[in-house]
């Protein structure tokens, strides 16, 4: 699917708690969803791609106020959905930052939000979690939404930081967060679309990964 379908399909705004970046955003998931698999003729996956999630809004929020976290580093934001938190490091004053997903459609709004910003993001379409991360900063918002996921996605963050790469994680507090692997930095009340969550503001965490 082409960039002229996200754009037809979404507005640009400022994202709540990081005005600072601009994205492709949409107001209904649902209706968005079945007219993306209408265009395609096939299922497709839900249009993470076109919301900015609590988990990302956060973790986008703290490498803002905390851009030394990146600064002149290679990052890796992992299942980017907008490239929200890959458009942040980037404003923060990274060197250069991929932004991975699974979903094609993701990929191209992900070019696109970061043209908005006119900031340089690689978007990367495929699963990375079975290789070894080689970055300097490896970034994460709100994965920890199935046992499996955690199980794969914590195993690949734990690799990183193993490896001596800051890894960081935002969490709106999804059922499957895996504390006893992580450490608390911070805390946000963060506004979000009542059509995606149970209420209009999620607090919502920033974990560091251990080793």
């Amino acid at each position: 699917m082409t960039a002229q379908f996200v754009l037809a399909n979404t507005r640009l705004a400022p994202v709540p708690l990081t005005p600072e970046v601009r994205l492709h955003l949409a107001d209904e998931a649902i209706e968005l969803w079945e007219r993306t698999e209408s265009e395609q003729g096939e299922q497709m996956p839900p249009p993470f791609w076109a919301f900015a999630w609590a988990g990302g809004q956060a973790l986008a929020r703290y490498v803002l106020d905390h851009p030394a976290l990146v600064h002149g580093s290679d990052v890796l934001d992992l299942a980017a959905g907008s490239g929200l938190v890959a458009i942040a490091a980037m404003h923060a004053g990274a060197a250069r930052v991929t932004a991975v997903e699974i979903d094609a459609l993701a990929v191209t709004a992900i070019g696109i939000n970061a043209d908005a910003n006119a900031v340089a993001v690689t978007p990367l379409l495929g699963d990375v979690l079975e290789q070894e991360p080689d970055a300097d900063v490896v970034l994460a918002g709100d994965v920890f939404y199935s046992r499996e996921m955690t199980r794969r996605m914590l195993a690949y963050l734990r690799r990183a930081a193993g490896r001596g790469a800051r890894v960081l994680v935002g969490d709106p507090g999804r059922a499957y967060l895996p504390k006893d692997h992580l450490t608390l930095l911070a805390e946000y009340d963060v506004p979000v679309p009542q059509t995606l969550e149970d209420a209009p503001i999620k607090r919502t965490t920033v974990w560091a990964v251990n080793p």
